[in-house]
């Protein structure tokens, strides 16, 4: 299938984006210019990942000349109108997991699609439903997981996800941060 031809760079070091992508049979490669995860603060904050993954990919505009499509994204955690962001250290990330514990919270995860006559950026949302998780777990989950590069302080595919989370609506790949359907469907739309 062409799409499969198509060459891509990934503007993210995410470990969870690379693998998703590998295991879709995407042809790419990881290229990242850092660019301040800086927002408006009147911004919508479900539509927070999606301005974000369009700087990123405008961050990583010069890539295109070696490619055919530069792909970047952003997940966030929110919760009671808040963004729950990647944890600054240990305290704050067993916060940030006592704050979750027991309650509903959305990931978001924003896309863009950057090509040579086309962008596409679009956003999916999952909800997450947490069992209550003890100070004793969570302390134990960010000792030896040290979730210090995931936003709202977990990672779906890690001991939290399989032993703490009651259910989820929407997909698991967009909470570990890529919706790959979705990604695969905008595709779609660089083959014409």
């Amino acid at each position: 299938m062409k799409i499969f031809e198509k060459k891509i760079i990934l503007a993210s070091n995410s470990p969870r984006r690379k693998e998703l992508l590998s295991k879709g049979g995407f042809n790419f490669t990881v290229k990242v210019n850092e660019v301040e995860e800086t927002y408006p603060d009147e911004l919508p904050l479900a539509e927070v990942p999606a301005f974000l993954s369009k700087k990123k990919a405008a961050g990583s505009k010069q890539y295109l000349a070696e490619a055919d499509i530069v792909l970047s994204a952003d997940t966030v955690v929110i919760m009671d109108n808040k963004i729950f962001g990647k944890p600054k250290n240990e305290a704050d990330a067993i916060g940030m997991l006592k704050n979750l514990s027991g309650q509903k919270h959305e990931v978001v995860t924003g896309v863009t699609l950057l090509g040579h006559n086309l962008e596409r950026t679009f956003s999916v949302s999952s909800f997450v439903y947490f069992d209550d998780i003890s100070e004793e777990e969570i302390t134990y989950y960010v000792k030896k997981y040290q979730p210090y590069d995931k936003a709202g302080a977990y990672a779906i595919q890690e001991w939290i996800g399989l032993c703490k989370i009651l259910k989820i609506e929407g997909t698991y790949d967009n909470i570990m941060g890529l919706p790959m359907e979705a990604v695969y469907k905008n595709l779609l739309s660089f083959l014409d």
